[in-house]
């Protein structure tokens, strides 16, 4: 399926690795040129150097801590005129409410609700007046289910979500789409780590610990950065038009909901 959106232009962030770079290569596939961003320079430059080889399209790696002011400065300017944005960042830790500081709190707005709330005021102005733009927010399936051990995220990534409900509305009628990708478990180097620190403290074989963990997925695995990218590439196409304001859940069937 031709997406058509050859020719545009994205900034992919956190996309050296994981569910940002299937990102980058699925939109990359589908001829974008991208900007890509992550904190490590020699994963980063790998990364991209990959893309350009499989698809043969412009790729610009700029190595940068994007929460911080100066790299979303130096990201930004390396980005130029953007057709497309994906904001993407590592959640904060897991922990229990009686643990967590305002310090905790801060740390984790900045990283995942202020930084892309940010990236898309500095992006949004110029996609309006060309009359056309994409942004797609990577979140978390806690969005719509939170989880007890992960308060920091639950509170950074729904206040985000409700800043893009309300943005989303006023920005479309000038052809913009903004809309949010929310993961469920999917094959990443975290999830390798997580559920090797599970196999070790438990004394089992990874297997085992996934083994049990699909029995609560019905599509009985985990999903993969392929499809996860494909999924986020179709938000930013030539068909996405209609789509405004949507919480996208990518979970294989994990959380039960009707709406």
């Amino acid at each position: 399926m031709d997406l058509g959106i050859k020719g545009k232009r994205a900034l992919v962030c956190a996309s050296s690795k994981g569910l940002g770079l299937g990102c980058a290569r699925a939109l990359a596939e589908a001829g974008v040129d991208i900007v890509m961003n992550a904190r490590g320079a020699e994963a980063l430059e790998e990364a991209a150097q990959a893309i350009r080889d499989d698809f043969g399209v412009e790729v610009t790696a700029v190595a940068a801590d994007i929460v911080s002011e100066e790299g979303r400065a130096k990201v930004l300017e390396a980005a130029g005129q953007l057709d497309i944005l994906v904001t993407n960042a590592g959640g904060p830790p897991p922990g229990m409410w009686a643990d967590w500081t305002r310090d905790d709190f801060i740390k984790a707005l900045d990283a995942n609700m202020l930084t892309p709330i940010a990236l898309m005021q500095a992006a949004l102005p110029g996609m309006m007046e060309r009359g056309w733009g994409r942004v797609v927010n990577i979140t978390s399936q806690s969005v719509k289910a939170p989880m007890a051990i992960l308060g920091l995220s639950n509170s950074a990534r729904t206040g985000l979500t409700g800043f893009v409900a309300g943005t989303a509305r006023q920005v479309a009628p000038s052809g913009v789409c903004i809309n949010n990708l929310l993961p469920g478990s999917h094959t990443t180097n975290r999830t390798d780590t997580m559920d090797g620190k599970r196999a070790a403290d438990a004394g089992v074989t990874i297997d085992d610990i996934r083994a049990e963990k699909f029995k609560d997925i019905p599509a009985r695995r985990y999903g993969t950065t392929e499809e996860f990218g494909a999924t986020c590439a179709f938000m930013c196409s030539q068909f996405a038009g209609f789509m405004v304001g949507q919480n996208i859940l990518l979970d294989g069937g994990y959380n039960n909901f009707t709406l």
